[in-house]
């Protein structure tokens, strides 16, 4: 995902870098992202927003026993 972290520390605007394939999953991956708090970035000793690119990977499990 290609994230904006706000100098707040949370998340601006997300938008998929690269899709799984899956609508429903990269959805999901957004949706879980927006709500993440992040240390934001610095310039000159203030904080600043700036994009990031963050990989989100899914692991799907058969949870037959």
């Amino acid at each position: 995902l290609n994230v904006e972290v706000l100098a707040n520390g949370s998340s601006g605007k997300v938008t998929v870098q690269s899709s799984s394939g899956f609508a429903m999953l990269d959805n999901a991956a957004v949706q879980t992202v927006k709500t993440w708090r992040f240390v934001p970035a610095r310039h000159g000793g203030q904080v600043v927003d700036k994009w990031f690119l963050i990989p989100i990977q899914f692991s799907l499990k058969d949870n037959q026993v």
